[in-house]
């Protein structure tokens, strides 16, 4: 399988189309798109069935092969032992949970308790396969942008790992006490995290500015190093969530909630539009998904473009206590607009004038195509504190701060169309990571306490203890405090790249 641009590169010109290797280590295309597969592989219609029988590895050898066809069977297999085997607190890696009418995707159960551990403990072993079957000799430098769960995911994913250098950067003041503290605390010899003084937008669009810089690439070229990313925008970042979608359904029809064939809706809280993005992939590829529900925080630009067509980042940004969606800027949109229209001069088209105006109407033909796949709602802090209350009074079961955005809009959703499909929930985070948030929900006094003095009290009130990588950053020494213009960003990599 041959992977191409969304702008392009590699459409016309089959020469400069990639192998999934070489598209993971660059990550971000030449011309600033996105690499996205030539053509999405179809599977048999029995082929949730078949992964009903295997464990969570099993079933994604089965799934990335049909991607990344350039991996051999044994590379695939390795690279998802490494990632995968004994760093969950959970062996089904992914398990589903019933919780009343609606099934819980768990993926909080990796290394940092987010679901970016899904994609970033796979990610590293990858693009370290990718270098040695490719035989890139230069050492690859990962920039990510973060609003609070990739940078520490990537973090551990990419520490100490051979030609690999990581620098992270997270808006200083826009993420949750734990959130930072696995950051800052994080060890490794080729580990940089940096806060910028601005949002998570202004984060992505310096790494991407980094990106665009030609001379910049060719400077440190010079000395050995190549850019790549560990942001969703890589495809090494996306796959392996496809994976979880085909694990979720093939989990429903073990445990008897489903029969092959039936229609299954998701719901899914998204800010980059990466997670959802990778539930299409598995639709088109054939899973039997009905809907997928586009849940967002009060930085709705998701759901309204999904409800009208247009894209517009022009609006007040808002601190949320759902801080991984106080996004504007969604990046994976951009493959999603390829994929529906096919055409990337429009996709070109649009995200220059994204860029240059800040936004973009993508007409009355895209708003139906949207229709067909999605479904998209928002819901404020109250609301969402409002529903972690309810879902612990009626079933003693806690929802982290997105999660709960995510069950607040599939209740709306449920409410508006009737639709009785069954309904996963995709829980992307550990109610710990959150904890004065979902204190403040139960009714507990957070104010005064300190991160770790919360993970305590709720602990107090969760049937589910505190995982063990959270509640052991207590006492571990801050090793990162550097805070940096935004417009510095470029000089930080630079020195960082130079050590």
């Amino acid at each position: 399988m041959k992977f191409i641009s969304t702008r392009g590169l590699g459409a016309t010109d089959k020469s400069q189309a990639m192998d999934s290797a070489e598209a993971i280590i660059r990550g971000l295309a030449p011309d600033g798109g996105l690499y996205v597969p030539e053509e999405l592989p179809r599977v048999p219609a029995d082929f949730a069935a078949q992964l009903a029988e295997l464990d969570y590895a099993r079933r994604a050898r089965r799934v990335l092969s049909l991607f990344l066809t350039d991996y051999t069977e044994e590379e695939i297999a390795g690279c998802i032992d490494r990632a995968y085997s004994g760093k969950f607190d959970d062996g089904r890696i992914a398990p589903v949970k019933q919780v009343g009418d609606k099934s819980v995707l768990e993926l909080w159960h990796g290394p940092t308790s987010a679901f970016k551990d899904m994609a970033l403990q796979l990610l590293p072993q990858l693009l370290s396969t990718a270098l040695k079957k490719t035989g890139e000799k230069n050492r690859v430098l990962i920039l990510v942008a973060t609003s609070g769960d990739t940078g520490k995911a990537a973090l551990a994913g990419f520490a100490d790992v051979d030609q690999t250098k990581i620098c992270v950067f997270y808006p200083d003041g826009g993420v949750s006490d734990i959130q930072r503290l696995q950051m800052a605390t994080q060890k490794g010899e080729n580990v940089a995290v940096l806060a910028i003084k601005g949002n998570f937008d202004d984060a992505q669009t310096g790494v991407k500015k980094i990106f665009g810089d030609e001379a910049a690439a060719k400077e440190l070229a010079e000395t050995g190093v190549q850019l790549s990313s560990a942001n969703s925008i890589n495809w090494g970042r996306l796959v392996p969530q496809i994976v979880y979608y085909f694990s979720a359904y093939a989990d429903l029809i073990a445990a008897g909630r489903i029969k092959a064939g039936d229609t299954v809706d998701f719901t899914v809280p998204t800010g980059n539009f990466g997670n959802i993005l990778a539930g299409f992939y598995a639709r088109q590829m054939g899973l039997p998904v009905g809907k997928l529900v586009c849940a967002s925080n009060a930085n709705n630009v998701l759901t309204d473009f999904i409800q009208t067509g247009y894209y517009d980042r022009r609006r007040e940004f808002f601190k949320t206590i759902s801080p991984s969606m106080d996004i504007l800027v969604s990046s994976n949109l951009e493959r999603l607009l390829y994929h529906l229209t096919g055409d990337p001069a429009r996709v070109a088209a649009w995200m220059k004038e994204l860029n240059e105006t800040g936004g973009y109407d993508a007409g009355e033909n895209m708003l139906a195509r949207l229709a067909n796949y999605f479904w998209a709602g928002w819901v404020d802090d109250a609301k969402t504190l409002e529903t972690i209350k309810a879902v612990y009074e009626e079933y003693g079961y806690v929802l982290d701060t997105h999660t709960a955005v995510a069950w607040a809009v599939a209740e709306a959703y449920r409410s508006k169309t009737r639709s009785d499909r069954p309904m996963v929930i995709v829980s992307t985070a550990s109610p710990y990571k959150f904890s004065s948030s979902v204190l403040e929900a139960l009714g507990e006094k957070a104010a005064g306490k300190d991160a770790f003095a919360q993970l305590e009290a709720l602990e107090e009130k969760n049937p589910v203890k505190a995982p063990v990588g959270l509640a052991g950053l207590k006492g571990l020494p801050v090793l990162h405090k550097t805070v940096v213009e935004k417009a510095d960003m470029m000089k930080a990599v630079k020195e960082f790249a130079g050590k």
